[in-house]
Formats: structure tokens, sequence, C-alpha cells
């Protein structure tokens, strides 16, 4: 009895998995033929299709990047006042454009008062001291004076010379020309002005504020030497080159296109492992302000690819898909995966890296076999 249950249930494991097999067999079929399209010969010669072998050619990566406008720090500039002052006017804005030599600001304090007064009393006793040393030189050449009544008008001379020197030159660091200074032009407050043609970014004082040397003032930028700072991933920083041209652009107007090469290359890694790339535009824009975001397309080495027509990749549902001649009327649409393309080429990989040699592609006409494809599964 027993050895009548083992042969049925042997028997009937034999007939499943026997019965599995067509099952399987005709599933995969389908699965293989939902890739495959098959024309008549009517509608392979109305459909123009034509063939040919993928071609190995040289091709130009596009790397693309990011990164802001910057300004180099010898065209930005801080205002102080290097003796303090109140600041008494100004006119300046944010966003103001000035000239070099332009007012900026009008500061006032009695220090400046001392300082000018200090400076006058000073250059009146160097006459003095100047004429005492020229007698006492006469007096000694007679024997009329001793050597050390000379040396002593000598020190006196000498040391008004230092001082009056100095302060002429404090005077110059808060804008007062000591030569045309006299006692009827003394004045409580100074002017200072631009020392570049540019714009006002920012303004940290108000009317009335006492500003200490320490304080600014006022930063100015000099826009016509900004450039391009780029944020370059540490893989591919080898790819670039001092010189190397690159295209740049806005995101609120990326059809307009920027100019520019790279001027410096960064030996500093971020904590992100990026590397910052100056690059300098070819031709100056206003529009263009520090800061500003922009996106940029550098054009690295050219390297040997299989390439194919673009026209002949066809998109569907997300993925990319090229067209095989498997006979003469029967095509296969084949995935595959694309990265660069110039000159209406484009470089395609497959996901099994198989030969494309040995392969015939389809290289005009492989939406109207995709549309054939996809009609015939409707039907």
């Amino acid at each position: 009895m027993n050895n009548k249950y083992i042969i049925i249930a042997i028997a009937f494991v034999f007939l499943t998995s026997c019965g599995s097999d067509p099952i399987e067999t005709v599933t995969a079929k389908e699965v293989a033929n939902e890739s495959i399209v098959e024309l008549t010969d009517a509608q392979l010669k109305n459909s123009k299709i034509e063939t040919g072998k993928i071609e190995q050619r040289s091709i130009s990566s596009l790397l693309k990047v990011n990164g802001s406008i910057d300004v180099p720090p010898q065209n930005m500039v801080s205002i102080s006042i290097p003796l303090g002052g109140y600041l008494k006017s100004t006119i300046l804005l944010p966003g103001m454009h000035i000239s070099k030599g332009e007012v900026l600001a009008v500061m006032e304090d009695p220090q400046y008062i001392t300082l000018q007064q200090e400076y006058l009393t000073a250059k009146a006793k160097l006459i003095f001291a100047e004429e005492e040393f020229n007698r006492q030189q006469e007096l000694n050449k007679s024997k009329a004076a001793s050597d050390k009544v000379l040396q002593q008008a000598q020190v006196e001379f000498t040391t008004q010379k230092v001082l009056v020197k100095s302060l002429s030159e404090k005077l110059k660091l808060i804008g007062i020309n000591p030569e045309t200074l006299t006692e009827n032009n003394l004045s409580r407050s100074i002017n200072i002005t631009s020392p570049i043609d540019g714009y006002v970014s920012h303004v940290n004082m108000n009317i009335g504020k006492y500003a200490t040397p320490s304080d600014i003032l006022f930063e100015l930028v000099n826009p016509t030497d900004i450039h391009l700072a780029l944020n370059i991933f540490e893989k591919d920083i080898d790819k670039l080159f001092i010189g190397q041209k690159l295209i740049a652009y806005t995101n609120t107007n990326p059809d307009k296109k920027y100019p520019c090469e790279i001027i410096l290359i960064g030996k500093d890694l971020s904590h992100d492992r990026s590397a910052e790339v100056h690059c300098h535009f070819e031709q100056y824009d206003k529009s263009l302000i520090p800061g500003m975001f922009m996106n940029a397309e550098i054009e690295v080495q050219s390297h040997n690819a299989f390439v194919i027509a673009t026209d002949a990749i066809v998109r569907f549902e997300g993925k990319q898909y090229v067209f095989t001649a498997i006979e003469s009327k029967k095509f296969e649409m084949q995935e595959v995966t694309t990265t660069n393309n110039e000159n209406g080429f484009t470089q395609i990989t497959f996901p099994d890296n198989m030969d494309l040699s040995n392969k015939t592609f389809v290289t005009k006409g492989a939406y109207t076999l995709l549309m054939k494809m996809k009609n015939t599964e409707e039907e």
C-alpha cells in the first residue's frame, strides 16, 4: 500500500514539472518578442529605414559645474578713518555708483584742528631752527662759537624736520594737503574720497555716529575685474588646465552665454572634496553682480568612444533605446546608456557591455519602428 502511494506521488511531481516547461517557455518567448518588430516588404519600403555599423570617434566630454561670481580682494575696498571722528554727512546708499576722487562722506572732530595746529607750529619752529643752525655754522668757522653749541643747533634742526615730516604724513592720512595748509584755512572737518571707480556694497555708519579707526564706514566694489569661482570635485580637477575655455550662464537667463577662461586652479580641497577654480570673463557685463549663482559647461579632453547618430536613439518611458537589425526585415529594440554627445553623434554603451563592433544598427527611422512596435502590442 505504501509503495502505491509513493508511485503516485512520483508520478504527480513528474507531471507537474513537465507541465511547467511549456508555460515558462511561452512566457520567456512572449517577453523576448516584446522587443522585436518585424516589417512587411511594403512597410520596409515606405519607412525609409537606414542601417549601418557603429562608429568609434573622438568625442569630447562636457563637464557641467556651478559656482558664483566673485571679486578679487584688490577690487574690494573698506573705507575707514585712521584718526576716528564723527560722521557729519553722507549720501551713500548700497548699489550707488561712485567715481574715483568723489566725496563719500564728511567727518568732523576737534583732533583734526589740533593736528593742523601742531603742524603749523612745528613748521614755524623749523624755520627758526634752520636759521639758528646756519648762524652757528658761520660762527663756528670763525671760532666765535663752540662745537657743542653747533651740535645742539644741529640736533634741534633735525628734530624739527622729523616732527614736521611726521605731522605732514598724519595730515595726508585724513586727506589734508600740508602744502596748502595755513593759519587761514584751518578746518574742523575733513572729506573722505573714493579711491576707485565702482559701486557701494555696504553702508555701515549713520550720521552723527562716532567711528573709531577700526570701524568700517563703507565698503566699495570695483566690478570691472569680477571673475567666476567654480566648485570642481576632486575626480574632475585633473581634466582642467589654465587657459581652458568654458561657457557660463545664469539660472534666470540660460540662453545668454558668457565665454570664460580658467585663470587659476585651487590647490586645497574643501570638506566636500572640491576645489575652487577661478575663471575670467572675456567681456564684462554690468548685469553680473558679485554673489550671483552661475552654471558652467566645460569641454574636457577628447577620447575615443563608440558613437551613433543621435537620431538613431529613441526615448520611451524614461529610458533610451536603439534598434539592431536581426534579419532584413526584423529588428530588436535594446536599451542603452548615453553619455557625451557632439556634432550630431552620441556616445552609447549597453548595460551588459556587449561587443558593439559586429552589430548593425538602425541609423534612420528608429521612431518609425518604435511606433510600429507599440501599435502592434495594442492590437
